[in-house]
């Protein structure tokens, strides 16, 4: 399969998705600048973590103008596979290929640390390998994090199996206390109707390599490539 990383002026996980994509998944994998309006026939597209253009005006507002997107939101409308990681996410929801919205934290902070996030549906290209009974200790970095959709939205995700992950403790209960962010019903993940646009705020990437002692992300991007295999 081949991967497509595109790169904003601020981009600043780029390096770790393609390592984690090129070498340790073992995949083809171009960069693809912003500025680009060839998305070099690749078959999947990835948005990842970073703070696009300093995060002025809002997280992912700006980007979500960039040339390149235009190609992605067409790439996308046509079902095609975008996955977008944290400030990824946030553009996803400024292009409106996924719902809701991300909000500043509850306490305003920014928030960098280990969480525990839960599979909700394996009826997704992303979350199809990975055990729905399974704590999977995820990083998060962000300050804008707080996933927010209004009740009437929420309702037609959750009938729908929209929701990919939600953030729960290391034994898989999602409680309030778990919740990082503040975010609603704790959803940490989210997919467009289509479920062929992923959005999510915690880094598999940084959980993906023997070296950080935790693979747990590497399940995901598992997930992922058994497209190729099926």
């Amino acid at each position: 399969m081949k991967f497509g990383v595109v790169i904003f002026p601020g981009s600043n996980c780029d390096q770790d998705m393609i390592y984690v994509l090129g070498t340790i998944m073992k995949q083809e994998v171009v960069t693809l600048w912003h500025k680009d309006r060839d998305l070099k026939g690749c078959d999947f597209i990835v948005l990842p973590g970073g703070f696009s253009y300093g995060d002025y005006l809002r997280s992912g507002a700006i980007a979500r103008f960039s040339p390149i997107m235009e190609e992605v939101i067409a790439f996308a409308n046509k079902g095609g596979y975008v996955f977008g990681v944290c400030n990824g996410f946030q553009i996803l929801c400024e292009a409106g290929l996924v719902p809701g919205a991300l909000l500043h934290n509850n306490e305003r902070k920014f928030i960098c640390k280990n969480v525990h996030i839960k599979a909700q549906t394996s009826a997704t290209l992303l979350t199809q390998s990975v055990p729905q009974d399974r704590a999977l200790k995820i990083p998060i970095a962000h300050g804008e994090g707080r996933y927010f959709a209004d009740a009437e939205t929420l309702k037609a995700m959750n009938a729908n199996g929209q929701i990919l992950f939600r953030y729960c403790d290391e034994n898989g209960n999602i409680t309030d206390a778990s919740n990082p962010n503040g975010a609603t019903e704790n959803i940490a993940g989210v997919c467009n109707a289509g479920k062929n646009v992923f959005g999510m705020m915690p880094h598999p990437e940084r959980a993906a390599d023997v070296e950080l002692n935790n693979l747990d992300g590497k399940l995901l991007f598992e997930s992922i490539l058994s497209l190729v295999n099926a």
